[in-house]
């Protein structure tokens, strides 16, 4: 085909020079993200799977194509309501399953420059999270129910047509291989820096017949091309090859995430309701405390939260989201130093309680609200001050013999080595109540 004239161009901030490999440091700092599903299911509004789900046709898919007019987009606004709800970047969705591109791709006329909107939504979007300072991550579809050169499979919408199986069984995925691969070229020369690729998903194996893995995208020479773009850049795992960070889905890890015993770099993605697009009547929304504590959660194991929001096909934030966001937000203003930055620490941490540390600075976080006292064990002596983060208010430790008895009024011993901290009786009004306690260089 021959690329229309606003064919995206190379953006005049290039790529920076070849860097030595993967930049980890924004990742393992900024620990929250934003997720962005977005596209023609929006205006369905019944789940980003909705054309699998429901085994539509192109031809019957093809009114929300025709009907795709976002007026209410606004790039500015997503991304000022990530960095108030405390995240450090944000994951747009330039192509999903459906095969539909934001970007004026020149390798496809399924795009939104050719429906009623008619303009590039990615380039947008890039420039409003750099205004924002935001690190920018693009999502990108392994998986194409739209292509001409997709081998059917049990994704498929019309996985279980026999007539439609039997016309498209010589389908080639080496011509589906140049288009991926083309696409990914645009996106990492179109759009200047890009810090993070997200690429959904390989399958091969798994229970969906005819299952699609490494070899089917040429995941190796994929990722050569994107070294050789942006070698700073950070690739997930789901080409079917080790990535630069692991990605559980919609489940918080029960620990630090190991490969052979090694610690790696992970994130969580995660819903707000269980469907990843906007799904108007879906009403299984997680609460804001809840969404904190898995935060805080995957950071005291090591991990990122990536939180996903699926804005209307007008464009705008689901209000519910927004309500959400800014909940997170008002609690990320007040305890973000016990998130930025931080990790697990070597400490255990009682029942009910994360620990997240960064240098002499270790959070208690409280999912419960004890009575009086908190007791922590392997900190007596360790610990030079103690408050509470949000408003700095003193915690005083209280010093009880290890051997004392527990009588009708006076608490026992507890054991040795456990530092024991006196807690006011109200609990502070914040879903997450922290402990900021400043540790002894040698404690660290």
């Amino acid at each position: 085909m021959t690329p229309s004239a606003d064919t995206p161009r190379p953006h005049p901030s290039a790529p920076p020079a070849p860097a030595a490999g993967p930049e980890t440091e924004w990742f393992t700092t900024a620990r929250f993200g934003m997720f962005v599903h977005w596209g023609l299911y929006s205006l369905a509004a019944r789940h980003e799977w909705v054309k699998n789900r429901e085994q539509l046709t192109d031809e019957q898919y093809q009114v929300y194509f025709d009907h795709f007019d976002p007026d209410r987009y606004d790039p500015a606004q997503w991304a000022k309501a990530a960095k108030a709800a405390g995240m450090r970047y944000v994951v747009l969705t330039t192509k999903h399953h459906d095969g539909f591109c934001l970007w004026d791709s020149a390798l496809t006329e399924y795009k939104v420059t050719n429906t009623p909107h008619g303009r590039d939504l990615v380039g947008p979007f890039v420039e409003a999270c750099r205004a924002e300072g935001l690190q920018v991550g693009l999502y990108y579809s392994l998986i194409d129910w739209h292509h001409p050169s997709f081998p059917v499979d049990g994704t498929h919408p019309q996985r279980d047509d026999a007539a439609f199986k039997a016309a498209t069984a010589d389908r080639d995925i080496r011509d589906y291989q140049r288009y991926l691969h083309g696409q990914v070229r645009e996106l990492l020369t179109a759009f200047g820096r890009i810090d993070y690729l997200f690429f959904d998903f390989s399958y091969a194996g798994r229970s969906w017949w005819g299952g699609k893995g490494p070899d089917d995208w040429d995941a190796p020479q994929l990722l050569r091309t994107i070294r050789e773009l942006q070698p700073h850049v950070l690739v997930n795992d789901r080409t079917g090859l080790p990535g630069d960070f692991v990605t559980p889905e919609q489940y918080q890890p029960s620990g630090p995430m190991t490969d052979h015993g090694q610690p790696v770099l992970w994130e969580a993605c995660q819903t707000l309701n269980g469907s990843w697009g906007y799904d108007r009547d879906n009403l299984d929304h997680k609460s804001p405390d809840l969404l904190i504590r898995m935060l805080v959660d995957g950071v005291s194991k090591g991990g990122n939260l990536l939180l996903n929001v699926g804005p209307t096909g007008r464009g705008t934030l689901d209000p519910r989201d927004s309500a959400a966001l800014e909940e997170i937000g008002r609690w990320t203003q007040l305890h973000e130093r016990s998130i930025r930055g931080c990790g697990p620490s070597r400490y255990p941490a009682p029942a009910e309680c994360r620990y997240t540390q960064r240098g002499d600075r270790l959070y208690v976080h409280l999912f419960a609200w004890p009575l009086r006292h908190l007791h922590l064990p392997g900190l007596a002596g360790r610990v030079r001050y103690a408050q509470l983060l949000h408003d700095a208010s003193e915690i005083i430790p209280v010093h009880i013999d290890p051997d004392r008895p527990a009588v009708n009024t006076e608490m026992g011993g507890q054991p040795a080595g456990t530092l024991t901290l006196q807690l006011p009786v109200r609990r502070p009004d914040t879903p997450v109540p922290v402990i900021e306690l400043f540790l002894d260089a040698a404690a660290t």
